[in-house]
């Protein structure tokens, strides 16, 4: 994680994103989950899922990307587990110490 933005209330996270207008390097790559549909176009080296649009199937090739995809942000996504586990993106943390 290089740096952090966060929004008051109930927000999508690509909401926020694009509301922090974060200068990110192009040659750094950024994994997104189906919610940062559209990414693409502000950041080019940028990856999503492909999502199935309505009544349509995915071929195996983009079957196979959207899994490759999953393999790399598992990793991400156990680290934001963690984090909740220990309530650390929920509560204000005032460094008390004993």
């Amino acid at each position: 994680m290089i740096s952090t933005v966060y929004g008051h209330g109930s927000q999508q996270d690509f909401g926020i994103f694009k509301q922090s207008n974060l200068a990110i390097s192009e040659q750094m790559t950024i994994l997104g989950d189906k919610g940062y549909q559209g990414i693409s176009k502000l950041h080019p080296n940028s990856f999503t899922p492909i999502k199935k649009r309505a009544g349509q199937k995915l071929t195996p090739n983009q079957k196979s990307h959207s899994r490759e995809l999953a393999k790399d942000r598992i990793k991400i996504e156990h680290a934001f587990g963690k984090l909740k586990v220990f309530r650390i993106l929920s509560e204000r943390y005032h460094n008390r110490r004993k």
